[in-house]
């Protein structure tokens, strides 16, 4: 075969498949395993790279954070104790929920590079979520209600029920909520009402749930939407204004009586000091000084 021949081939290969050479794979881009098992991530690349071709294995977490696994051909520090190199292909003895995320294959050789990604999704059954309802709403004004699970992985997604009826997430579409004033986010687990009504009244509970295991629920909770109480305001003005009123009669009672007055102008306190029964002044100097005699 010449070499026209072969260079023709490569280039019908390349064209009809899309596949050239300095190529990085993996058997399988997501991978899901519960919790506190093993799982293996596989890395193939060609023979392009070489034999002595550099293979590292870079995580980046669900915020964003990154951190080698393998770096220089060895395990880094924190994965030491539960990572096993194997060829490219990375071998976890055990994972934990903050394994999850974005696993890199990078390779490199030949003055080439290329990368191959994994998704590790760890499984962990939802916990029970936290609810929060209030007790008391004012018709007409909006109400939150709350639930979130921080235990689920997947992150659970969230239903609510409504005296043991399941609250639709699209109430317009349904038959017998098209009047419903809520909105529902099955992502982060919040009912809202905007606005409250009369009929918003009942018992309320949430429920988490994932694939990772059975669902679970908060206990039920009562709101009850009242009426604004305009009776017990009036009340409480009336109340408010007969204070008023007499403690101004008081007032004038005491200035008409004279108690207030008399209060007023009343003089000063004033001591009385007598004079000496020498009289005259006092000397500045301080010194005792004979006024009168005494013939015995």
């Amino acid at each position: 075969m010449t070499a026209w021949r072969l260079v023709y081939l490569a280039f019908f290969c390349y064209a009809t498949t899309g596949v050239s050479g300095f190529s990085v794979t993996t058997q399988k881009n997501n991978v899901r395993v519960k919790e506190n098992e093993g799982v293996d991530l596989s890395c193939q690349f060609s023979a392009d790279f070489g034999t002595d071709a550099r293979v590292e294995w870079k995580f980046q977490d669900l915020k964003g954070s990154q951190t080698y696994v393998i770096y220089k051909g060895e395990v880094t520090s924190q994965y030491v104790s539960r990572v096993t190199p194997y060829g490219s292909n990375l071998r976890f003895t055990k994972v934990t929920v903050k394994d999850n995320g974005m696993y890199d294959c990078e390779v490199s050789g030949q003055g080439q590079f290329g990368e191959a990604r994994v998704k590790l999704t760890v499984l962990v059954p939802p916990g029970v979520p936290v609810c929060r309802v209030p007790s008391s709403v004012t018709t007409g004004k909006p109400a939150l209600l709350t639930c979130g699970d921080n235990v689920g992985s997947p992150p659970p997604t969230y239903k609510w029920f409504k005296n043991n009826v399941l609250l639709p997430a699209n109430p317009k579409t349904v038959s017998g909520f098209q009047n419903a004033t809520y909105k529902l986010n099955s992502e982060n687990g919040n009912l809202e009402f905007i606005p409250t009504a009369k009929g918003d009244t009942g018992s309320y509970y949430c429920m988490a749930e994932n694939d990772a295991g059975p669902p679970q629920q908060c206990k039920a909770a009562t709101m009850e939407v009242r009426d604004l109480n305009t009776g017990g305001i009036v009340a409480g003005v009336i109340i408010f204004l007969l204070l008023l009123a007499l403690l101004g009669f008081g007032i004038w009672y005491a200035y008409k009586k004279g108690y207030i007055l008399s209060k007023l102008i009343s003089p000063p306190n004033v001591v009385y000091q007598p004079q000496s029964v020498y009289g005259g002044e006092e000397e500045d100097d301080g010194e005792f000084k004979q006024k009168s005699s005494f013939v015995v």
